[in-house]
């Protein structure tokens, strides 16, 4: 069996050797054997395992979740709709996620069309709208 440091290990997934730390610190990569010197040796499942972690990372998953999807990868019992519910679960979060996004660009260009001229920044409607709704916040008045 090939092993490797974590230092490729690092490189082949395009990841820190901080990061493979971290990801070991949090359970998501077993603690790897280690030669007499005290070196850590990776196998070719942990740089499979460190891909699935960054690809599920680069779709939005949490760590959290990651590790419940790992457990469901290694479970020779889970079955598909296991994980589509989970995909789902995260397809809907996003979702709210994009909503409230253009809810708030939306705010903003409003704002932004409000401001105009050349006038002093105090007088700015934008600066007016953040300090009015800091205001109504504190009194329990809606803005």
């Amino acid at each position: 069996m090939r092993t490797i440091s974590i230092g490729q290990l690092a490189k082949a997934v395009g990841v820190g050797v901080e990061t493979v730390r971290f990801y070991e610190r949090k359970g998501l990569l077993d603690a790897p054997a280690r030669k007499d010197s005290g070196y850590r040796q990776y196998d070719d499942e942990a740089v499979e395992r460190l891909r699935f972690i960054r690809r599920a990372q680069q779709v939005g998953f949490t760590l959290k979740e990651i590790q419940d999807l790992l457990g469901l990868r290694d479970d020779p019992d889970a079955r598909r709709a296991d994980i589509r519910d989970r995909a789902a679960g995260k397809i809907a979060d996003i979702d709210a996620k994009v909503r409230d996004l253009l809810a708030m660009r939306e705010s903003l260009v409003n704002l932004l069309e409000s401001c105009e001229g050349d006038g002093p920044a105090s007088g700015c409607p934008i600066i007016t709208a953040f300090e009015d709704s800091d205001r109504s916040k504190k009194s329990g008045v809606k803005a």
